[in-house]
C-alpha cells in the first residue's frame, strides 16, 4: 500500500542512529517487498529482531486438497461446520478452498491466537462476525463485522477476540493490494476507485510489550502438502518492541461498508465490484445498492461462463437475489468452476424484474487456476446444489 504513515519514534533521517533515552541504540530493520524493489517500512526495535533461542516444529491443521471432480458446482454450508470450544482465529482455521496461489479458511473462535507469522504471503482476513483487536509488531488495530484486514507477509501478530468471532481468511501466495486500474503510477487511489485512503485505517501508535522466550508459529514455504510447513520460534525478547516505524508497508482495516458500488443503467460486470487482487486471484464485493434503471433492465446477472478462472461467492448477509430457490443463504459459499455456465436461478430473472435495490451482501474470490476442496469444504459440501438449476439429478 504505497501510502506513507509515520508512527512513535524515528530518527529524522534514515539508516541514522536513533538512541533510547539512556543512549543505547535501537536497532533498525527494513521489512520490505520485493527484494528492495517495491513497499517497505524501517522499524526501530529496542530488542535484536534476528535473536532466537530455540525452535521446534509445528504440525500445521490439515492442508490437504481435493480436486473438485467430477467439475461440479457446489454449495458449502460454512455455518454447519463445528469448531473447538477453545479455538482461536489462527490454530482453529480450517481449509474451505485452495490451490497454488491462494488458500481460503473459515475459522470460528472465541480465544487469542498464539503470535503468529505468515512467511508465505499476506492475508486478507475478513471479519464475519464480531470484534477483536490485531496485535502486530507495528501497532494494534481495533476490528469488527465487515471489516478487511490485510496483513503483510511476514508481520507478527496475533488476534484477540472480544467473544465469538468468525473470520472467513484469504492466504497468498503473493502481496494483496488495491487494483492497479485504481491507482495512479505513483500509488495514490484515483478518483474512480470506490474507496480512498481516508477508507483505511493503519495502527496509529507503537505497541510496546514487555516479556522473554515469547513463541512465535511461523508458517512458511516447505515440502508439506501445498508445499507449506510451520515452524516455532523462541524469541529472547518480546517481538513487540517497536518504538517507531515509517514506510508504506503495514497491517490495514477497510470496512466493506466504506466500498461505494459502481452502478448503470444495465447490469454492470463482476470487475466493478473488485476491491482487492493478489497473484492469480482477485477479491470482489456485492454491497446494497441500487440496480439497473434501464426501463428493461433484468437487475440479476446474465449467464456467463467462467473460461479462465473459478468463482467463489461467500454470502455474508441480505437476500442473494440472483440465488433465490438454491438453498442459498447466510453462511453458505458457491464455487462455480471454470468449464461450467452458471448464472441465477431460472425463477430468478423474473422475480428481479422491477427491482431498484438488492440488499445484499458478499465477498467474492475469483481464481485463475482450479480450485480444490480442502477438509472444511468437503465437510460442508451440500452434495445437490448442481442440480438446482434443472430441478433434478442423477437417477437413485
Amino acid at each position: 500500500m504505497a501510502f506513507y504513515r509515520q508512527v512513535g519514534s524515528v530518527p529524522p533521517k534514515r539508516h541514522t542512529q536513533h538512541r533510547t533515552p539512556e543512549g543505547a541504540l535501537y536497532r533498525e530493520e527494513l521489512m520490505g517487498e520485493e527484494g528492495f524493489s517495491s513497499d517497505s517500512s524501517l522499524l526501530y526495535h529496542s530488542g535484536v529482531p534476528s535473536s532466537l533461542v530455540d525452535a521446534r516444529t509445528w504440525e500445521l491443521p490439515d492442508q490437504a486438497l481435493t480436486p473438485n471432480a467430477p467439475l461440479l458446482p457446489r454449495h458449502l454450508k460454512l455455518h454447519d461446520l463445528a469448531f473447538a470450544t477453545d479455538a482461536d482465529p489462527v490454530l482453529g482455521r480450517r481449509l474451505v478452498l485452495g490451490n497454488a496461489d491462494v488458500r481460503i479458511h473459515y475459522s470460528v473462535a472465541s480465544s487469542p491466537s498464539p503470535y503468529y507469522r505468515n512467511a508465505t504471503g499476506d492475508e486478507c482476513v475478513y471479519v464475519e462476525r464480531g470484534s477483536a483487536v490485531v496485535e502486530t509488531v507495528f501497532g494494534a488495530l481495533t476490528v469488527g463485522t465487515g471489516d478487511y484486514v490485510v496483513i503483510p507477509r511476514a508481520t507478527t501478530h496475533r488476534w484477540v477476540p472480544d467473544g465469538e468471532l468468525r473470520t472467513y481468511a484469504v492466504e497468498a501466495n503473493s502481496h494483496i493490494a488495491p487494483p492497479k486500474r485504481y491507482l495512479s503510477k505513483y500509488g495514490q487511489l484515483l478518483e474512480h476507485a470506490p474507496y480512498c485512503e481516508r477508507d483505511l485505517r493503519g495502527p496509529t501508535e507503537p505497541l510496546v510489550v514487555e516479556g522473554t522466550d515469547v513463541e512465535v508459529y511461523v508458517k512458511h514455504r516447505g515440502d508439506g502438502p501445498g508445499g507449506l510447513a510451520g515452524t516455532v520460534h523462541v524469541v529472547p525478547e518480546h517481538p513487540f518492541d517497536v518504538v517507531g516505524w515509517d514506510g508504506c508497508l503495514y497491517p490495514y482495516a477497510f470496512n466493506i461498508s466504506d466500498f461505494e458500488p459502481i452502478t448503470g443503467r444495465v447490469h454492470q460486470p463482476p470487475p466493478v465490484h473488485q476491491v482487492f487482487e493478489g497473484g492469480g486471484f482477485v477479491i470482489c464485493n456485492f454491497v446494497p445498492r441500487k440496480v439497473d434503471y434501464h426501463p428493461l433492465a433484468i437487475p440479476v446477472p446474465y449467464y456467463h461462463s467462467n473460461v479462465d478462472s473459478d468463482e467463489v461467492m461467500f454470502y455474508v448477509d441480505g437476500d442473494y437475489e440472483a440465488r433465490k430457490g438454491s438453498g442459498i443463504g447466510k453462511g453458505s459459499i458457491s464455487l462455480h468452476p471454470g468449464g461450467h455456465s452458471h448464472g441465477p436461478q431460472p425463477s430468478a430473472i423474473e422475480g428481479s424484474l422491477g427491482a431498484e435495490f438488492f440488499d445484499e451482501l458478499a465477498v467474492m474470490v475469483d481464481t485463475f487456476r482450479p480450485l480444490s476442496l480442502g477438509e472444511a469444504g468437503t465437510a460442508s459440501d451440500d452434495g445437490h446444489y448442481a442440480w438446482t438449476w434443472s430441478g433434478r439429478g442423477p437417477a437413485s
